[in-house]
């Protein structure tokens, strides 16, 4: 959709473009290149201190923001994370973040519907990576553009809510083959919405990518939250064996 609607040309890559706008296949390429020459500088600088990045991806009202807040209490002692949040406006989620006491950046992308590894990159000035394990990226809410674009992320989960209908992964395949996690939130509401079968929605992820694992979760009764912390531990632990 990006290389349509010309949405990958934001803030922090325009200085790439091109003078000639007749050219515009070529101006598009040249962005998602740089994009990902930024993105390899992007996770070098996480590897060089020993953190692990999770992109976060999902349409919006998906419970992303509800997510972090329930991880940031249920994380072992010692385990130190900070968020990156990416919206259009407003820094509602970031705010929401700091009362915890867990450092968080906003990036509010204007017109954008996607972060780029340009617009990471810049907010890595304002944090301090050598106090952190965990590096949250919240990216903005849309099932189409975020998949397309690496911002030096180790791995990209995918939250699929109740709310939102069984049949997302079906209809936005590409976002469910980019991720390494689906987790399915807001199951408090399974009573309520009859219309959402866990059943079907694993199948639908599994008609999209056979392996992937899925956990079911609730931010707010804790139901699924050790398993996705362990998730969190484990890929903490294997990172920095790597390194």
């Amino acid at each position: 959709m990006c290389d349509n609607c010309g949405c990958n040309i934001t803030d922090a890559n325009r200085h790439l473009l091109v003078d000639d706008e007749h050219h515009t296949i070529e101006v598009l390429e040249n962005l998602l290149h740089e994009n990902d020459i930024q993105a390899d500088h992007n996770r070098a600088h996480f590897e060089e201190h020993g953190v692990f990045v999770v992109n976060i991806m999902s349409g919006p009202g998906s419970g992303k923001t509800s997510l972090l807040e329930a991880t940031i209490h249920a994380l072992p002692p010692g385990l130190r994370m900070a968020v990156i949040e990416g919206d259009l406006e407003t820094e509602n989620d970031a705010d929401r973040i700091r009362r915890h006491g867990v450092p968080a950046i906003q990036i509010t992308t204007g017109m954008a519907c996607h972060l780029d590894a340009h617009m990471v990159h810049e907010a890595l000035h304002d944090l301090e990576l050598a106090g952190i394990d965990i590096l949250f990226i919240e990216n903005v809410g849309n099932l189409v553009c975020p998949a397309s674009f690496d911002i030096g992320q180790h791995r990209n989960v995918l939250l699929l809510s109740v709310t939102e209908g069984d049949d997302k992964p079906a209809k936005y395949p590409i976002m469910f083959r980019a991720g390494a996690q689906v987790l399915i939130t807001k199951t408090d509401l399974l009573p309520y919405i009859e219309e959402f079968s866990v059943d079907r929605a694993r199948a639908a992820i599994r008609a999209v990518r056979g392996d992937m694992p899925i956990i079911e979760l609730s931010s707010k009764n804790g139901h699924g939250m050790d398993q996705w912390v362990d998730w969190l531990v484990r890929s903490v632990a294997e990172r920095k064996a790597q390194v």
